[in-house]
């Protein structure tokens, strides 16, 4: 599927993230030790040498701290410690040995705008109105008839505010009911969010991955919000209906992301990347990042939930963070735990291998922090689970309007041959994928021209060329099927090239003599490029 030329020496970088090539692990679906169908922190220790293996240079956990579970440990009851499904703090601190042991960061998950329902917290902020954290959460009156105080709604559907007959109040709570939203405006809240952050990093940490920045602060004067105009997109909840301008995005959350930064800063430098979701979150990110005072990266949502990746797609994503003085990092990701499987999304199945490693080239040559999600180094698809055996709230919510994130959760397929792909001896939480045996880690590992091994030497060609990990990106094509890029640092001058269709194209750089490939998929070569094809050629003089 490739080919590769002879690397060139890296120059040593002040920041080990930028460029950096991160590895999302969600704790449930990565690998079961005990045999309780739930993936735990000791298997993700025992696998980190595949992990290790592809050349990234760090993992990202998704929350393995104490939690219901309601939202698979986004609902968190305790900052602080581990959920006893996936371990214990020593657990957690074998990781880190092990991972740094074989030279991986490791990011974790931060969730400020909200905790579970049974955090100590809200039992005490519910008790009453005048106890010590009576106003961590944002706690309102209801309108004179008993309704909610405002018109916001929940992502996962309804209102989103609920009655507490012990305060005789509404609650806010964004996503479920059982996680309600933290008062960040409150100082003493931001004091035991960045508490919890010194925990971590005192526990060798290396970064954090903060959840649903953007919804960490709403409008103290609980305005209603307006009616978001139709702009053609499926409207499958109530939330989907207004403009998400008093619910959240208040501008005093990067006050708070500045001590955030203070605090990272006075451990090293800890890498910081925000999520930031919405339909136009480009402010936002740059916001949150802007200057050396803020975080060092954000994501959002251009390509998860793209229903198409197309050159046009990929000009407007990466031209919404220029080059300049001030301006934040990216990062990017095709898939994560929220979003559908990409190559179900953009391809027809008979085409799938080709564009898997067309699409790891491309995410591997954009500006940026390139985020691959578990399984995605195999090329996984998305597994259909039964209404039966849905676990994703949302989807049993909206079911059958909104598309179940446990497709995408499924266990990570280890051997093709052993029971449950060699994800463990249990029953796993989620069925494995009906098609994942072909794509297991160790059938793949055995072939040479496999999407896995694809990866590893792709992942070596970034972190061997100054400009593809760092250097300034420039789009010079994006029309129809054909993307061309370029990528340049200190002297070195890379031109990526794509077919993101079906149909070949005929292309080459003017002067093809002077330049040489250093990376290509799918049959690509200076003047043709394939379906589903791409390549990157380095000037030579």
């Amino acid at each position: 599927m490739s080919q590769a030329a002879p690397a060139i020496a890296v120059e040593p970088q002040q920041d080990w993230w930028r460029g950096a090539v991160i590895y999302q692990i969600y704790p449930r679906s990565f690998a079961d030790s005990n045999g309780d169908g739930i993936g735990d922190l000791p298997g993700i220790t025992a696998r980190l040498d595949h992990v290790a293996s592809l050349g990234v240079d760090a993992i990202w956990l998704s929350p393995f701290f104490t939690s219901p579970m309601r939202d698979f440990g986004y609902d968190i009851a305790d900052y602080c410690d581990v959920d006893p499904i996936f371990g214990t703090l020593a657990d957690f601190d074998a990781l880190i040995a092990r991972a740094h042991a074989l030279g991986l960061k490791v990011i974790i998950d931060q969730v400020y705008s909200h905790t579970s329902d049974q955090h100590a917290w809200f039992k005490e902020s519910r008790a009453s109105r005048d106890n010590p954290r009576a106003d961590w959460y944002v706690w309102a009156d209801a309108k004179a008839d008993g309704s909610p105080p405002t018109n916001w709604q929940s992502v996962f559907g309804g209102p989103a505010w609920t009655w507490d007959a012990r305060r005789g109040q509404y609650y806010l709570h964004n996503f479920l009911s059982e996680q309600p939203d933290l008062n960040l405006h409150n100082p003493e809240v931001q004091d035991a969010a960045l508490a919890a952050a010194q925990f971590w990093l005192e526990r060798g940490v290396d970064g954090f991955r903060v959840d649903a920045i953007n919804f960490a602060m709403h409008d103290p004067q609980l305005r209603d919000n307006p009616p978001a105009p139709d702009d053609g997109r499926p409207r499958t909840r109530p939330f989907d209906f207004q403009s998400h301008v008093y619910n959240q995005s208040h501008p005093d959350i990067v006050r708070f992301l500045e001590r955030h930064r203070a605090l990272t800063d006075a451990h090293g430098g800890a890498f910081t990347v925000a999520e930031v979701g919405g339909p136009t979150p480009e402010a936002e990110m740059h916001a949150f990042t802007r200057g050396s005072t803020r975080l060092n990266s954000a994501y959002g949502f251009d390509f998860l939930y793209a229903p198409q990746l197309t050159p046009a797609l990929v000009r407007k994503a990466v031209e919404t963070w220029p080059d300049e003085p001030g301006t934040g990092w990216p990062s990017w990701a095709f898939e994560n735990h929220d979003a559908p499987r990409a190559v179900s999304r953009w391809v027809e199945p008979e085409h799938r291998a080709a564009f898997a490693a067309m699409k790891m080239l491309l995410l591997l040559c954009l500006r940026g922090n390139a985020i691959l999600f578990q399984g995605e180094e195999l090329g996984l698809t998305q597994v259909e689970i039964p209404f039966d055996k849905l676990q994703d709230p949302e989807a049993i919510a909206n079911w059958p309007l909104t598309l179940s994130r446990d497709g995408v959760r499924t266990p990570m397929p280890w051997q093709a041959e052993a029971e449950n792909l060699g994800f463990g001896s249990g029953e796993p939480w989620l069925p494995v994928g009906t098609d994942h045996a072909a794509l297991a880690v160790d059938r793949q590992t055995a072939e040479n021209g496999s999407l896995l091994n694809l990866t590893r030497g792709l992942i070596a060609t970034r972190a061997a060329n100054p400009a593809l990990r760092e250097g300034a990106m420039a789009v010079i094509a994006a029309e129809d099927s054909l993307l061309v890029f370029t990528r340049e640092l200190s002297g070195q001058r890379l031109t990526c090239a794509f077919n993101l269709g079906k149909t070949p194209l005929a292309w080459h750089p003017k002067d093809m003599d002077r330049f040489r490939v250093i990376a290509a998929v799918n049959g690509a070569t200076p003047g043709d490029l394939p379906a589903y094809s791409g390549m990157v050629l380095e000037q030579i003089d």
